[in-house]
């Protein structure tokens, strides 16, 4: 089943509803036989990068394509609940468990609910989310980060950050399907002091994009202090007219974080710059509705021959079309051209924080709990 173009968002002057179906079709072309949607064809398949691509793909009309992909995902679980790193060709590639693969079954199971009001299909997904969450709460560090994967003792900001959001979502999904689940919620007081407070304590991927508007995007960081995080790094990722850097060391960037920081700033209520950034980054699209994933541009320093000025990876994946197309349901929000689940990233549908929660359990004070890891930081 596909969507009437009438049913799909758009943003008047940047992206139309037919061009948001094309995004759409693009990544259920890519999308292999039994659901899973890799990368790009023929590359592996990470469970966070599709469950958004089932999250655009419903978005933008695909309504079957997003539900096979939905069905997959179970396939592929651990038995503890978790899933693994990366898959190829439908069989484990890496099967190091993964907390933020582990995790965002909840926000997409959420997301389709908020759409399609389906709860007979939440039933069928709870138990795979609730398995999911447990273990990611079972990977908690004494500070309130979640460990990268079982064998290591240290956590990562951005899969912390996302973490949060996915959190939100399961405990939104226990409520609706009268299940609580009080540990996800003291876990997430937890993780969000620890994103708000004590950033220094998790593993230094500064250099990184992500590290510095996740916490805004997964809604751990709210009001001044989200502003204030986003202005002290902007001079540093944003370049005008192109997008942001994936990285702050090199002349590239790249759609897929370029639109989660416009959906960051959309959650802020910060929509001009918001919809700049989704405009700058429409460079990278083909007129068939695929995005390459970056551009690697001149910016004056020498490059020993190095190519500037070329897309680069040579390919065009499915996490940046389907970060358009959540981009523009957010920001199409603003003029009333979007779906109910527009405002997954702003986190409207999820009720209160975990903040209080935090100060309940004890966590904003243990200096013995933020000991715990403080020989990791660098």
């Amino acid at each position: 089943m596909s969507l009437p173009l009438s049913q799909l968002p758009f943003v008047e002057g940047i992206l139309s509803a037919r061009q948001v179906a094309d995004s759409a079709a693009a990544i259920a072309a890519m999308q292999e036989p039994w659901g899973a949607v890799p990368w790009t064809t023929g590359e592996h398949v990470d469970i966070w990068n599709h469950v958004e691509a089932a999250m655009a793909m419903l978005v933008g009309g695909q309504v079957d394509a997003a539900e096979a992909a939905y069905a997959w995902v179970p396939t592929m679980q651990h038995a503890d609940g978790s899933w693994p790193m990366k898959i190829v060709g439908g069989i484990a590639d890496d099967d190091r468990p993964d907390v933020n693969m582990s995790a965002y079954l909840a926000v997409g199971l959420w997301h389709h609910w908020l759409v399609r009001r389906d709860f007979g299909f939440l039933q069928r997904h709870w138990p795979s989310v609730s398995a999911g969450l447990d273990w990611v709460v079972s990977q908690q560090l004494p500070f309130g980060g979640i460990r990268y994967t079982p064998t290591e003792e240290f956590a990562l900001l951005t899969g912390s950050s996302s973490i949060y959001q996915s959190l939100r979502a399961g405990v939104a999904l226990a409520e609706l399907l009268d299940d609580p689940q009080p540990e996800w919620e003291l876990a997430g007081g937890r993780l969000g002091h620890a994103v708000r407070e004590h950033r220094d304590l998790f593993e230094d991927k500064s250099t990184y994009s992500m590290d510095w508007y996740y916490p805004v995007l997964g809604g751990a960081v709210r009001g001044r202090a989200a502003y204030d995080l986003l202005e002290s790094r902007w001079d540093d990722f944003v370049v005008p007219g192109l997008g942001i850097r994936c990285v702050d060391t090199n002349p590239w960037v790249t759609g897929a974080e370029t639109c989660e920081l416009a959906m960051a700033l959309d959650a802020l209520g910060d929509h001009r710059r918001a919809l700049g950034l989704l405009a700058d980054m429409q460079h990278l699209r083909e007129p068939d509705g695929r995005y390459w994933t970056g551009w690697v541009f001149d910016d004056g320093t020498p490059h020993e021959g190095e190519p500037r000025d070329v897309h680069w990876p040579v390919e065009h994946t499915t996490y940046t079309a389907a970060a358009v197309i959540l981009a523009v349901d957010a920001l199409g929000g603003v003029a009333g051209h979007s779906t109910a689940g527009s405002g997954i990233m702003r986190g409207t549908s999820l009720g209160q924080h975990f903040g209080e929660l935090a100060l309940e359990c004890g966590c904003a004070s243990s200096d013995e709990r933020i000991s715990g890891v403080a020989g990791r930081t660098a």
